[in-house]
Parts: structure tokens; C-alpha cells; sequence
């Protein structure tokens, strides 16, 4: 009678232990925990990004810096000359960051990001703010 009781329960429940623990495995396997990231941080990120690219340490992005020729980054360039400058990247990223912190309190978490992220584009990223990178 206890075997056909537990028999039973393991039917209605759909999954056997062994079922359960794989799939309770599974979702422990897939899970990426949420993060959250400061302005501060961000803007860091951003400074090391920017030095980066700009490999001879002129504090501009020319052209042939550029990760590609249509790079998204020409975006920043507000004065139109084919480079973007150290600040023309920093304030566009923090603008960038500053649409991505939907409740306005200087952090951006995961779930902010991917609500950004899912977003109709409605308007052109104007000239002077960042664009909407990836």
C-alpha cells in the first residue's frame, strides 16, 4: 500500500528523484546571477575601453583606430572631423548609461539593461548622446 501511495505521488508529480535532480541541476547550470553596475564603474570600463582603442595614446580614436569602418563609435563623434576625442567617448558613454539606468539611481542592473536592450528604437540616436550598443 505505501509503495502504490508513493508510486503514486512520483506519477502525479510527472518526474521520478532522479528527474528532478536533473533538472533542478539544469537550471543551476544556466543561472547568471544578477548584476548590478555604477555609474562609477561604468565610466571606468569606459576609460579602459577608450584606451585601449586608442592604440598610439593621442587621446583620440582616428579612423584607423576604429574596431571596424562602420563602427557604431563614429556615433560619438559630435564635430564631424572622423575622430572621436576622450571626451566626446566618455560623455557619450555616460549618456549611454544614463538611458540604460531606467530609474535614475546612478546603477544599472541586469534587469534594466535587458529592458533597454528590448526596446523599440522609435527615434535616431541623436549626433551628441551615445548610441545603443549591444
Amino acid at each position: 500500500m505505501v509503495a502504490l501511495l508513493g508510486a503514486l505521488t512520483t506519477t502525479a508529480c510527472g518526474q521520478n528523484p532522479e528527474q528532478r535532480q536533473a533538472a533542478a541541476d539544469a537550471r543551476a547550470a544556466s543561472f547568471t546571477p544578477p548584476s548590478v553596475t555604477s555609474r562609477i564603474d561604468f565610466g571606468t570600463m569606459m576609460d579602459r575601453r577608450f584606451r585601449t582603442l586608442d592604440r598610439d595614446g593621442n587621446d583620440i580614436i582616428s579612423s584607423d583606430e576604429m574596431p571596424r569602418q562602420n563602427s557604431r563609435l563614429r556615433e560619438l563623434d559630435r564635430n564631424g572631423d572622423g575622430q572621436v576625442t576622450a571626451s566626446e567617448f566618455s560623455e557619450g558613454m555616460l549618456g549611454f548609461f544614463d538611458r540604460m539606468d531606467l530609474n535614475r539611481d546612478g546603477t544599472v542592473t541586469s534587469e534594466e539593461r535587458e529592458t533597454y536592450r528590448s526596446r523599440p528604437v522609435s527615434t535616431p540616436t541623436p549626433v551628441n548622446s551615445a548610441p545603443r550598443l549591444p
